[in-house]
């Protein structure tokens, strides 16, 4: 059972209920006198124990927020942002109608997947915010030391930084769209919302330029590097953030900025951390294994539900299976019909194939990977390639490759590619393979749309599949299904490349309102 919580952005009705949901959600037990509907900001923080408990506030916002009529499904970490990650590209194929808008990019100001992205994004942000405007007052009362404040203000400013990166990959152009990415961006809130005074002046604020939310996040993430704890114990060395899990979330985000040094310098800060020794073990084991950095979780008391967790979305029966697998994905040659992931990490169905990454169907408290160690390699990799280093790119790319594909005639050595760029495409396909079913495919899209000259992929449409579309080297065009790929791919400087600002945000925010996203 949930405690209900406050959107920041419809927030504007509610505001001060933000303070007394700081002490989250039932299953988070509260031994206290004082009620959950009436804890404040002052009380939150005024002793260590439910500065804690604030601080898990700020996760369990992060793992699930309002969704229509006040459901929970997993927004905007907890399960939605693999959903809609995957269904915003091509790898994954929508089955039923759930998915459709975002599928066929349909989206509109009041479609709901983007929509609740945005508040519980907002949402999240802004708990953070309080986190760091009352750990600091904690230490002017004596509550805790400066050590513990700026550790737990590390925390919440790992969070801000995720959840405005996560805001920027939908509602804004990549980086690289502008020169000096001056184009608009989201607005960078860094403000807690916690008093009337404080809502006048936010409820009008803009959008950021791009380069300026960049810059905003990596001050963030330099913060949390320099603050936030080497490792926990226990599942919190999963679910808490860490100065890897910085380290690791900047090579991201200097990725998709395209300063390529800076994402192989965060990657080699990276420590504590390997690969698994089969590619199923973040998944089989997802709350203890040596490859998760930072996962968000779920459990079996606390989940996104039937309609939304990771397991029914994607898992076959008793799972709902409403997430498949893509023939585009599927019959590709170039996933090797001996990778270990065709075994281990991929279920069979009557109507097609899905992924095997979450099976607690029952329970549906898998947790969900937010960055694994494969992808800092991969990042590195990449980045390396892009460099001139197509040897050490070479070398990072076989690290994860290699334990997949495990027949030495099929390993890739130094003769297997022609140029950097030859091997650059390798990279990018081996993340396709690798994140398939964990929501990275539209972040990649998104950030090499410009210069690839490309945009929202054409995809499949499960009406035109049978189960004799899938098949390993199987040409999805060439007649082995009726049609063609009936949902048609639209240029990188078509509108519907960004998710459009929600109607209730700009029926409060003037402001925002005359910085809609073009065509809506």
């Amino acid at each position: 059972m949930k405690t209900n919580k406050f959107n920041i952005n419809k927030l504007y009705s509610v505001l001060i209920a933000g303070l007394m949901l700081m002490m989250v959600s039932c299953d988070k037990e509260v031994t206290d006198l004082q009620p959950l509907d009436r804890i404040t900001e002052s009380l939150a923080f005024s002793t260590p124990a439910r500065v804690e408990l604030s601080m898990t506030g700020v996760y369990d916002a992060a793992q699930s927020g309002f969704y229509l009529g006040g459901a929970v499904r997993g927004y905007p970490f907890g399960a939605a942002n693999v959903e809609q990650g995957d269904m915003r590209g091509e790898d994954m194929l929508n089955v039923a109608a759930f998915y459709a808008i975002t599928y066929e990019a349909n989206y509109s100001p009041g479609s709901a997947n983007n929509v609740y992205m945005w508040h519980t994004l907002y949402n999240t942000i802004n708990k953070a915010n309080i986190i760091i405007e009352g750990v600091q007052g904690a230490v002017a009362k004596g509550v805790i030391t400066d050590a513990q404040a700026k550790s737990y203000e590390g925390e919440a400013r790992f969070l801000r930084a995720l959840c405005h990166h996560e805001l920027l990959i939908h509602f804004a152009r990549p980086y690289n769209h502008t020169a000096d990415a001056s184009h608009m961006g989201v607005p960078y809130r860094t403000a807690a919302v916690n008093s009337s005074a404080r809502l006048d002046s936010e409820i009008q604020k803009g959008r950021n330029s791009v380069a300026e939310c960049y810059k905003l996040l990596l001050e963030d993430l330099k913060f949390a590097e320099d603050n936030l704890p080497d490792s926990r114990t226990g599942n919190s060395k999963i679910t808490r953030a860490t100065k890897a899990a910085a380290f690791a979330l900047e090579s991201r985000v200097q990725l998709h900025k395209g300063d390529m040094q800076a994402v192989i310098a965060a990657g080699n800060k990276v420590s504590g951390y390997s690969l698994t020794a089969s590619p199923d073990g973040p998944f089989s084991s997802y709350a203890v294994n040596s490859e998760s950095i930072f996962s968000i979780e779920n459990s079996d008391t606390d989940n996104p539900g039937v309609n939304g967790s990771l397991p029914n979305m994607f898992g076959v029966a008793p799972g709902r299976a409403l997430i498949a697998i893509s023939p585009i994905m599927y019959n590709n040659p170039a996933w090797l019909e001996g990778d270990l992931r065709r075994k281990l990490l991929v279920s069979e169905a009557a109507n097609g194939f899905f992924s095997y990454k979450y099976r607690k169907v029952a329970t549906q408290e898998d947790f969900n990977p937010i960055i694994r160690y494969a992808e800092v390699l991969l990042n590195s990799a990449e980045a390396n390639a892009r460099t001139g280093n197509a040897a050490k790119g070479l070398e990072l790319l076989n690290q994860v490759r290699n334990r997949s594909v495990t027949n030495t005639a099929d390993q890739f050595t130094s003769s297997s590619f022609s140029s950097d760029n030859d091997l650059i495409a390798a990279i990018l396909f081996e993340r396709r393979i690798e994140f398939l079913g964990e929501g990275k495919r539209w972040p990649d899209l998104h950030r090499l749309a410009k210069n690839a000259g490309t945009g929202i992929p054409a995809k499949v449409a499960f009406g035109n599949t049978t189960k004799a579309s899938w098949g390993f080297g199987l040409n999805y065009q060439d007649g082995q299904y009726t049609g063609t790929l009936k949902i048609v791919a639209r240029p990188y400087d078509d509108f519907r490349f960004l998710w459009p600002i929600p109607q209730d945000e700009l029926n409060t925010n003037e402001v925002l309102r005359a910085q809609q996203n073009p065509g809506y």
